[in-house]
C-alpha cells in the first residue's frame, strides 16, 4: 500500500503584469498557497490554493488555507492510503467543514500524484477528456478604455485571445456601458465581448444596464447581482445571456439554482466547487437542467489552471469556452515548461498526472519567508 507521508505547504507571492481592477478589489499581485504531497512510493503531488484579493472575494485566503491544512488537514491525512482519492476527500468532509479551497487544493496534489504513479493523466482519471484544447478568454481590467483597446489588439495579433471579458462595477451604470461599447465597437466582430459585474449592481441597476450591454453587442453579463434569486428574475429579459458565478458554491448551490429556474450559464470553478469531482459534479447538474457551462478561474497560477484544464476538458459540453488566462497575468514562470497558449487555445498535456513540473528553484526565490 501506497500511504501519504506527509504534506508541506508554502505562500509564494507573485506580481502581476498590470494592476487587476474588480469591483471588490484592486490587485497589484498574487498569492499562492502551494502543497506538496509525499507519498511513500516517492511521488509528490502539487495543489495551489489562491484567492481574488486575498478575503476581497470570499471567506479563505491563502494565509488560512495554509494554516488549516498544517493543522487540521495534514494531521486527518498521514499514513493513510494515496491511492484512494475519493475515500480521502469523503474523510475530510466529514472531519473538516467547508474549506471548500483548501479541500480542492488537496485533492488536485492527491490526484497528480495517483496520476503519476499509474501514468495517467488527470482527465483520464476523471472519467476521460474529450477534447485536447480550451477557448481561453482575456479579462481587461485595466478600468481605462483606450489602454483595454490597446491590449486586446494585441491579444488579437498575437493569436492568444479573441474572446474579452471587462471587469466592470465600480463606477455608474451608465458609465460602465459606454466603456463596454467603445471596446466592442473598436473590436467589431473580430472578437466576442462579455462583462463581469462581480455582484455590484442591485436588481434595478442590472435592469437597466442589461439591455444597454446588450445594445452595445455584449453577449454575455457575468454575476450582475448578489442573488440567485434576483438572477432568476433577469433570466431571459433581455437578449444577453446571465450567468452565475458567486451564487455557484457547489454542487447543493448548483441543484437549487437549477431547480428553481436557473440561469442561462454556470461559471464553473474547481476552488469555488470544492474540488475537481465536484466541479464535475456541477457541470452534470447544469448539462442535466440544460444550463450552459463556462470554464471559471478564481486567477489562479499554473498548478490550479492547469488542474482546471484537466476537469474542463471532460465537460461533454463548454458552450461558452474558458477563462483559464491567470499564470498570463503574472510576471514571473514558476513551471520548468511554461503553459501552451496558441491559436486562441489552452493546451492540455497527456503526460501523467497535472503534466507540469515546478520550477524548485524560482519557486524557492518567491516563497514568502517566515520569521
Amino acid at each position: 500500500m501506497v500511504v501519504i507521508e506527509r504534506i508541506e505547504t508554502v505562500l509564494v507571492d507573485l506580481p502581476t503584469i498590470r494592476p487587476h481592477q474588480l469591483s471588490m478589489a484592486t490587485m497589484n499581485g498574487q498569492t499562492l498557497m502551494l502543497l506538496h504531497v509525499y507519498c511513500s512510493d516517492g511521488t509528490v503531488g502539487i495543489g495551489e490554493g489562491t484567492t481574488i484579493g486575498g478575503l476581497a472575494y470570499g471567506a479563505e485566503s491563502p494565509e488560512g488555507m495554509k494554516l488549516a491544512i498544517d493543522t487540521y488537514f495534514a494531521p486527518c491525512l498521514a499514513g493513510a492510503d494515496a491511492n484512494r482519492v475519493p475515500a480521502l476527500m469523503a474523510r475530510l468532509d466529514t472531519a473538516i467543514r467547508d474549506n471548500r479551497f483548501a479541500k480542492c487544493a488537496v485533492e488536485t496534489a492527491l490526484y497528480d500524484a495517483l496520476g503519476k504513479r499509474v501514468g495517467l493523466p488527470v482527465s483520464e482519471l476523471l472519467g476521460g477528456r474529450v477534447r485536447d484544447s480550451l477557448p481561453v478568454a482575456w479579462t481587461l481590467a485595466s478600468g481605462d478604455t483606450v489602454r483595454d483597446i490597446e491590449e486586446a489588439e494585441t491579444m488579437l495579433d498575437k493569436r492568444r485571445h479573441n474572446i474579452f471579458k471587462l471587469k466592470i462595477g465600480k463606477r455608474s451604470v451608465a458609465e460602465d456601458v459606454a466603456h463596454v461599447a467603445a471596446i466592442k465597437k473598436a473590436l467589431g466582430d473580430r472578437a466576442s465581448v462579455r462583462v463581469d459585474v462581480n455582484m455590484a449592481w442591485s436588481e434595478l441597476q442590472a435592469n437597466q444596464g442589461l439591455p444597454a450591454l446588450a445594445d452595445a453587442g455584449c453577449e454575455l453579463v457575468e454575476q450582475p447581482v448578489s442573488s440567485a434569486q434576483a438572477l432568476m428574475r433577469l433570466k431571459g429579459r433581455f437578449p444577453i445571456a446571465v450567468m452565475a458565478d458567486e451564487s455557484l458554491t457547489g454542487p447543493r448551490s448548483a441543484m437549487e439554482i437549477a431547480s428553481q429556474g436557473g440561469t442561462d450559464v454556470f461559471a464553473i470553478k474547481i476552488e469555488q466547487s470544492g474540488g475537481l469531482r465536484a466541479a464535475q459534479q456541477v457541470a452534470a447538474i447544469a448539462d442535466a437542467a440544460h444550463i450552459e457551462l463556462y470554464g471559471g478561474t478564481m486567477l489562479e497560477a499554473a498548478v490550479s489552471t492547469m488542474a482546471s484544464a484537466h476537469v474542463f476538458s471532460t465537460f461533454r459540453s463548454l458552450q461558452w469556452g474558458t477563462e483559464l488566462f491567470g499564470p498570463l497575468l503574472l510576471t514571473e514562470e514558476i513551471l520548468v515548461n511554461p503553459l501552451q497558449y496558441q491559436d486562441f487555445e489552452l493546451q492540455v498535456p497527456s503526460l501523467p498526472g497535472l503534466g507540469i513540473e515546478l520550477d524548485t528553484d524560482r519557486v524557492r526565490h518567491f516563497t514568502r519567508k517566515v520569521n
